[in-house]
């Protein structure tokens, strides 16, 4: 069943439906190290029968839909433990969030691991790479050393290839297990049995391997252990990037309140916890308090600060029968409102589970290293065993075959590619953190590159999300300095935004403002109040009307002019007259032009998305040279999600760009989620790339500086198979000793570092 208990439809893996009552379950997958690990997952479930599954690397779950009479979640369970990894069934959020301590600790290992490997691996690089520090018995301190690395530093590695090996399957893992084994072995058995644990044993560097004991003299143990750390770096990084996979759903949960003034039947307010609230239950809001839960207001009068939720700064005004929405702010009265949804059914937890839902979809790209490895790692293994079975056939000996088989492993070990993407991701990101852009892993990097439209929120991306003075229109007579003082000493007192918006300017422009006196707010119409002698009303024209104060001419002009520009017309008069209107509105970023400039210049086609009305929506998609065929406005959090599903449905690529609580699924759904780092951390969270600052421009600088990094990613990538392809050959026809290939995997590795650093050399547009 979904989640409303219906039935839906679904699929097995060989698109037979699942019949009957289909069930949904999300399961935390543990052990994967690479895309095939979560191929083989997705295929040994979708082998079951009734059960259609998805499993996603990047965020280590596995999505099934199954058929709750043939297959339970346990027997899913079991299955995926049959593969030789680990799954867990979903936990109620708040109570998972109460437990992030096992991915601490995992990374924490592995950083101790990483950090004692490298300690213990220094010197003996240094010492078989440096021919000075070879005192007599080197060798033995290398080898004591360089053991623990190979036993507890590549542990990991062992395991997961053992764990291949038992289901019939070989990964990068299988290949690394052996390189380092191989190389450890091969030293081991010249120290013990081959003459190079000898007093005054010193490293030769020879281009072709000799037979007999000078050959096997010669160790690699720096070999094995500088490629278990190598590996070990590329593996902290990624777990220390995927660490923020729950981070969206765990700042959307926080946002809510935490406990409710619950009335009782006598009307007798009872502070209780927000999981005691039911459906048709009374509680109270006071000003400044978040409203605990879906619902209607009941009694009272007030604005609300829906910008967590909308993304837009007008409160709205509220009264008796009007709906509220839970974890939105009472920014005036009080409130009495009656719940009509609680729990997972709040539009706060459906935006949640948007989110969810979003990232849980299964990546369109897997990892290019991890696709070729596929075949690469089986090839390499083979190629290895043939090597060794030639050159015994040959007569050649076992010490030439074994020495052969063993270059080609060691040749052949994936150490370029394993930095090939975190040095290159660590150098990009390092500077892009220099520049205030955060990008948050590899996988970001390659929507960069498709994307071909970019969809811009307008509150708090294009525009500041704060309400300012724009224009003040005046009756003939009467000078903006007068109107600015009268109106802005009433508008002082009262807290609503626009009128402190009013207030501001007034105060920016003549300082101290005369006091107010008899001072009345009237929700939803506006304020009264009495100075120097002089009756002032402002807000809406009805309300002015009630004080017999007709708007007329020019200044009913101004106001029609207004509010189709957009914007909001507070009318204002004194002494029984109007006589002014004030325009208050959002203000355009300075840069936002220039930045849809920059971002049609890259090949993208930039729109304007927001659940402001089309007025605003298009005077400020004019403002910045969007076309009006490229404005959608007037969407609910829900719609803006459809609006992507929309163009992705189209065959787009689309980026999103947000800053609020109501853009974190959009964001989410995206194929590239930015956020503006001025904006919510629900929003910073579901996103893939944050900006720190809130200038539009730094969007263009994320792409250049994304597609770069990808560029170089895929140049390390080249590089490193084809020195794999030209070295392979010279291996296996016993051209190479095994020191050689070592040096020459290290060489390889060098130069995707040093490949990587050019990236520090990035300059941004702005």
């Amino acid at each position: 069943m979904t989640g409303d208990g219906e039935p839906r439809p679904g699929l097995t893996a060989d698109r037979r439906p699942v019949t009957g009552r289909s069930a949904r379950v999300e399961l935390a997958i543990g052990g994967m190290t690479c895309a095939s690990c979560a191929a083989r997952i997705e295929k040994k479930l979708n082998r079951l029968d009734g059960v259609s599954a998805t499993v996603n690397f990047a965020t280590e779950k596995a999505t099934v839909e199954y058929d709750p009479e043939r297959v339970t979640p346990e027997q899913l369970v079991k299955t995926v433990e049959a593969t030789g990894y680990t799954a867990t069934l979903p936990q109620p959020p708040h109570r998972a969030e109460e437990h992030p301590s096992e991915e601490d600790d995992h990374l924490s290992q592995l950083r101790q691991r990483l950090v004692v490997s490298t300690v213990l691996t220094v010197p003996v690089v240094l010492l078989a790479m440096v021919p000075a520090l070879q005192f007599t018995y080197w060798q033995w301190l290398s080898f004591t050393l360089a053991a623990p690395v190979v036993v507890w530093g590549a542990l990991p590695f062992h395991r997961a290839a053992w764990t291949n090996l038992r289901h019939g399957s070989a990964t990068m893992d299988t290949l690394i297990s052996l390189g380092v084994l191989a190389a450890f072995g091969w030293s081991v058995w010249a120290l013990f049995w081959g003459g190079a644990g000898e007093p005054g044993m010193r490293m030769r560097f020879q281009l072709l391997p000799e037979s007999g004991h000078h050959a096997a003299s010669e160790i690699y143990l720096e070999v094995a252990a500088a490629l278990t750390v190598f590996i070990l770096v590329g593996r902290y990084l990624e777990a220390r990037a995927k660490k923020r996979a729950g981070g969206a759903l765990r700042a959307l949960l926080e946002l809510g309140a935490k406990d409710v003034a619950k009335l009782d039947e006598a009307g007798r307010e009872q502070r209780v916890p927000i999981e005691q609230l039911r459906v048709g239950d009374r509680f109270v809001v006071r000003p400044g308090e978040k409203i605990a839960t879906d619902g209607v207001v009941e009694e009272g009068s007030s604005a609300v600060d829906q910008s967590m939720l909308t993304g837009e700064s007008v409160p709205v005004e509220v009264g008796p029968g009007d709906t509220v929405v839970g974890a939105t702010v009472n920014a005036g009265g009080r409130l009495v409102v009656r719940a009509t949804r609680v729990g997972s059914d709040t539009a706060l937890a459906q935006i949640a589970r948007l989110v969810a839902e979003a990232q849980a979809g299964k990546a369109p790209v897997q990892r290019l290293a991890d696709r070729i490895a596929a075949v690469f790692v089986p090839a390499v293994i083979l190629l290895s065993l043939a090597t060794l079975g030639f050159w015994l056939a040959t007569g050649a000996g076992v010490l030439k075959a074994f020495t052969a088989a063993v270059a080609v492993l060691i040749i052949a070990c994936p150490c370029a590619l394993g930095l090939a993407t975190p040095t290159a991701l660590m150098v990009g990101t390092g500077r892009g953190a220099q520049l205030g852009l955060l990008i948050k892993g590899p996988e970001i990097l390659e929507s960069t590159r498709r994307i071909d439209t970019i969809v811009l929120d307008k509150t708090g991306t294009v525009t500041t999300g704060e309400m300012t003075l724009h224009e003040i229109h005046t009756a003939p007579g009467v000078t903006e300095t007068e109107a600015l003082r009268l109106v802005g000493a009433v508008e002082a007192a009262s807290e609503h935004p626009i009128a402190r918006a009013i207030a501001k300017a007034a105060a920016d422009k003549l300082g101290d403002l005369p006091q107010v006196e008899a001072f009345a707010a009237h929700r939803g119409l506006g304020v009264q109040g009495v100075v120097e002698g002089h009756a002032v009303v402002a807000g809406r024209e009805r309300f002015l009307a009630e004080w017999a104060q007709h708007v007329s001419g020019e200044l009913a002009a101004a106001r029609r002019s207004a509010e189709e520009a957009g914007r909001t017309a507070i009318v204002a008069g004194w002494d029984g007259q109007a006589r002014a209107v004030f325009v208050v509105g959002d203000r355009l970023k300075p840069t936002s032009a220039e930045a849809v400039r920059d971002l049609r210049a890259l090949g993208l086609r930039p729109m304007l998305l927001t659940g402001d009305n089309a007025a605003a929506a298009r005077a400020v998609a004019r403002a910045v040279g969007i076309p009006e065929d490229d404005v959608i406005a007037e969407v609910l959090p829900e719609d803006k999600v459809e609006v992507i599903r929309r163009l992705q449905a189209e065959g787009r690529t689309v980026a999103m760009v947000g800053d609020g609580v109501n853009d974190a699924a959009a964001l989410a759904q995206a194929d590239l989620g930015i956020a503006m780092g001025s904006g919510t951390d629900v929003a910073i969270e579901a996103s893939d790339i944050t900006l720190v600052g809130g200038d539009l421009r730094a969007v263009v600088d994320a792409i250049r500086l994304s597609r770069r990094t990808l560029a170089t990613i895929k140049g390390n990538l080249f590089w490193a198979f084809a020195y794999n392809v030209a070295a392979l050959p010279l291996a296996a026809l016993a051209l190479l000793n095994p020191l050689i290939a070592g040096a020459a995997m290290a060489f390889s590795s060098v130069f995707v570092v040093s490949n990587s650093l050019r990236l520090r050399r990035f300059q941004p547009s702005r």
